[in-house]
């Protein structure tokens, strides 16, 4: 993943599985595939230890994040939420310096 050194967004992503993730992981995959296919998406992070999860995705600017919290099958996954986590927490937040170090052993 190569990120610019300032002057994106990343959305931050903290959550607690719940035991009810019948059709979470089709509908994680397909919401991902398609984030990443968006115009103005820079690449993610993610780690999970099979309860807790940090997932921060990078995003050239505010407009390529509305667009893509309207996407029809990111509101779908966004609806099931409060069945899937027990507790979540999303922010959007503005990257005005980075510093990075071996930065591709972060990308998944």
């Amino acid at each position: 993943m190569q990120l610019p050194q300032r002057d994106y967004y990343a959305v931050i992503f903290i959550s607690i599985k719940s035991s009810n993730d019948e059709g979470y992981e089709a509908l994680d995959a397909a919401t991902l595939e398609l984030a990443q296919q968006q115009k103005g998406y820079l690449g993610h992070i993610s780690s999970f230890d099979g309860k807790k999860q940090i997932f921060i995705s990078y995003w050239e600017s505010e407009e390529a994040i509305r667009v893509w919290q309207n996407n029809e099958i990111h509101k779908a996954a966004k609806a099931k939420a409060q069945v899937w986590y027990d507790a979540f927490i999303s922010q959007v937040c503005k990257v005005e310096h980075a510093s990075f170090h071996h930065a591709a052993k972060l990308s998944s």
